[in-house]
């Protein structure tokens, strides 16, 4: 029988080329298929992609990645942008030539087109070329509904989002959700960042189907009202994968040698630490980290806090962050026999799966809050931009799996908050019961993605969707 051929076409940026990276692994595991990974060179090399890059390739050589450079002239030096995710909307719409030529010269014939959910003018390649296209959506099925019917409110709502304040709103599949926690780029009708992307969300239902980064049991009422149509009244929606989680397994350094952090993990008692990271973009102020700092040597628990400063305020030639001068005077010292600060970066992964870790501390990005949920670790929720204030929601209120932090909407969070949500989660009786549900999700997580689990019988079912292909 012929091996089918799906290409996967992924945004510019890590945390959208990681999940798809986990998808192209899946689909393999499969067999039967073989996958190639189109991604966007734009012509201001990112350090982080390429390695990225050699990773993927190293760590999966079955899977083929395929460079699509764009032209210098697709981005304007002298332009102002007006969202940070606007030149990455540019470079991509700017890669559609590149993507078709590829497409067009790829033999055999291409089966299926997999998208980033914001590479939806590649939508129009592949309907050029008869290939069918699926959307990968990386984030929540929750946040999937919510944006599904943003564009139906948009046109109902009196007034922008920016100026309904902590008005709830009200969508299917998901608990009310605040104005304010709506993502930035919805935030103001009229700009052009939401512009953008209203006519992108309108577009979606044009896909043959959708894979979504998430698991039957995690969310299922909002898989429910997606596929029952509730999200796209009086429209076809298209046929909804839910096919996570899709999590990168983790790594060693590439000297084949453990970061330092493990082995410290390694000598304190189980449960007992809690871990604070960010991401990759996650930069606070000198004033917030102080706050941070105080909250936690107040908690009294162990902890592995990874610190990025604020560019804006940290005026440096060195890329790493002055602790000493960033923390308040002393702490470091006081601190030293139950915490440890690392600079900008920490293999997260493999922390996150550490026996003496007992909460997390996050920006509820999706990647790491499924990251957490497979290693069983409640959270802490602190989000910081994008869509993470709705993944908080989801969370919080429908997954039960974490806290949130009061004054992440404010100009700090107090020191007395810290403390307070560490002390919650690590002591009371409401973070026993955070833990035996998130001990749940863990377990319901991994029987997802089994042999005859929900996502990898919904992943079978794409695949017999592109034809005679035995799964």
């Amino acid at each position: 029988m012929a091996e089918k051929t799906v290409v996967l076409y992924p945004s510019l940026g890590v945390g959208h080329l990681n999940p798809m990276a986990q998808l192209a692994k899946a689909l393999l595991r499969r067999g039967g298929v073989s996958v190639t990974i189109a991604v966007v060179d734009p012509p201001e090399k990112d350090a982080v992609l390429a390695a990225a890059l050699a990773r993927l390739a190293a760590a999966s050589p079955a899977i083929t990645v395929r460079l699509l450079p764009i032209p210098p002239s697709s981005r304007d030096p002298s332009k102002a942008y007006s969202h940070p995710i606007m030149p990455i909307l540019d470079a991509l719409r700017a890669a559609s030539p590149a993507l078709r030529e590829f497409l067009r010269s790829h033999a055999p014939a291409v089966d299926a087109l997999v998208v980033d959910m914001f590479c939806i003018d590649a939508l129009d390649v592949a309907a050029e070329l008869a290939i069918p296209a699926y959307i990968f959506y990386p984030s929540a099925a929750g946040d999937l509904a919510v944006y599904l019917q943003v564009p139906d409110l948009c046109r109902a709502a009196p007034s922008s989002l920016k100026d309904m304040g902590k008005a709830p709103l009200e969508f299917a599949g998901v608990p009310p959700v605040r104005a304010h926690d709506m993502p930035d780029t919805m935030q103001d009708w009229e700009s052009d960042v939401c512009q953008v992307r209203l006519q992108q969300l309108a577009r979606m239902q044009e896909a043959t189907g959708i894979l979504v980064n998430s698991f039957e049991w995690l969310e299922s009422r909002a898989l429910k009202a997606l596929r029952e149509g509730h999200c796209l009244p009086g429209r076809s929606t298209p046929k909804i994968y839910c096919v996570g989680p899709l999590v990168d397994g983790g790594r060693t350094e590439e000297n084949g040698e453990r970061h330092a952090c493990l082995g410290w993990l390694d000598r304190q008692p189980e449960r007992s630490v809690v871990f604070l990271c960010f991401g990759s973009m996650g930069a606070f102020s000198a004033a917030q980290l102080k706050e941070t700092a105080r909250g936690l040597e107040r908690s009294g628990h162990r902890f592995l806090w990874t610190v990025r400063s604020s560019r804006r305020e940290h005026q440096s030639n060195s890329p790493d962050p002055d602790l000493e001068a960033l923390l308040p005077d002393g702490f470091l010292e006081r601190t030293k026999d139950r915490g440890s600060v690392l600079k900008n970066w920490a293999p997260q992964t493999e922390v996150l799966r550490h026996e003496a870790v007992g909460a997390f501390v996050t920006h509820c990005g999706w990647n790491s809050a499924l990251e957490a949920i497979m290693s069983g670790v409640p959270m802490i929720c602190w989000p910081l931009y994008a869509e993470q204030r709705l993944n908080k929601v989801h969370m919080v209120e429908e997954m039960k799996l974490g806290v949130a932090v009061d004054g992440y909407d404010e100009e700090l969070v107090m020191a007395d908050e810290v403390e307070g949500k560490v002390r919650l989660v690590m002591e009371s009786e409401e973070g026993k019961k955070l833990r035996e549900r998130m001990a749940t999700a863990k377990e319901m997580a991994a029987d997802a993605i089994k042999k005859g689990g929900s996502s990898d019988v919904e992943l079978g079912e794409f695949l017999r969707g592109l034809g005679n292909i035995s799964t």
